[in-house]
């Protein structure tokens, strides 16, 4: 699933996926181009990530998530 913020003309993109070992990958390019790839065992270890980093996106003024339901 991919899924983007947006401040200010720039834009964060979120991934999420599946490796093929079954451990789960959230990739994030960041508005300046750098991406960080961070990897959790279990759905569930993602899930709370990512809930995190897009509360962490919005305290700091990103918009969004654009591009899938909220």
């Amino acid at each position: 699933m991919i899924w983007f913020f947006e401040r200010q003309g720039k834009y964060v993109r979120c991934e999420t996926r599946k490796t093929p070992d079954g451990a789960y990958e959230l990739v994030v390019l960041d508005g300046d181009g750098k991406e960080q790839v961070e990897r959790f065992e279990d759905s569930a270890s993602l899930a709370r990530r990512q809930v995190e980093l897009e509360h962490s996106l919005t305290a700091d003024g990103w918009s969004g998530p654009h591009g899938r339901d909220a």
